[in-house]
């Protein structure tokens, strides 16, 4: 069965031809034009991954809203931003947003769907996963590798899909160092360090507004990151 892509852009032009490039490598994808359409077939049915622009008719910052709603609503859903808007301040509100990728549109249309494939493959990775142990239990963490869920202290932590694959590197090998290359191996994308610092935070802040006290993860300056054995 043919994966499900949905393409929430603005310009006509653009929006044909992603779906020409999509539809070509097997994809079926629905294109809507604005916020409002999208959130309306998304609550009838989700796509398997979004790629949305930031900008999106009148809404100078609907793709941010959106994202921002359908990550509450399907929180490992795999969500890509792909827009014109290139400052290092959209891409990091984007990925605050909960996205698990900022694409900008000069990239080639062949390296956007390497991006795709990647994403795909860590959700496949993911279900496949079914022969080893089903959970990682690291003291109170617990990740389910069926549901890709995180809890923490009885608490579920809603982690992205990036965000629960850097966890789960990282608890998975607890004591153990792991640089960002290592970190972006694991989870099946390529980052520059930066947006690596950046989902590590972000990972940081979910837990911390859990539990005040965690302090599992410890950055090791110049090297990587560690999760503290319990």
């Amino acid at each position: 069965m043919k994966r499900r892509i949905a393409v929430v852009e603005d310009e006509a032009a653009i929006r044909e031809n992603y779906r020409a490039v999509l539809t070509r490598y097997g994809y079926d994808v629905s294109l809507y034009s604005n916020r409002p359409t999208a959130m309306k077939a998304f609550r009838e049915q989700l796509p398997e991954l979004a790629i949305i622009d930031v900008g999106l008719e009148d809404e100078v910052e609907g793709g941010f809203e959106l994202c921002r709603e359908l990550r509450s609503m399907a929180p490992q859903l795999p969500i890509i931003f792909l827009t014109a808007r290139d400052s290092e301040f959209d891409a990091i509100s984007g990925l605050r947003l909960g996205a698990d990728d900022y694409l900008t549109k000069d990239i080639s249309l062949e390296h956007m769907v390497a991006r795709i494939v990647a994403l795909f493959r860590r959700v496949d990775s993911l279900k496949q996963s079914q022969e080893e142990s089903q959970q990682v239990v690291e003291g109170p963490l617990i990740l389910d590798l069926d549901r890709m869920t995180a809890v923490w202290k009885d608490a579920p932590v809603p982690l992205t899909l990036t965000e629960f694959w850097l966890v789960h590197a990282l608890a998975k090998h607890p004591g153990h160092v792991k640089n960002r290359q290592q970190l972006m191996d694991a989870a099946n994308v390529v980052l520059d360090d930066s947006t690596i610092t950046s989902h590590i935070k972000r990972i940081r802040k979910k837990f911390l507004k859990l539990d005040p006290a965690f302090t599992a993860i410890e950055t090791i300056y110049g090297f990587g990151y560690r999760w503290q054995p319990h």
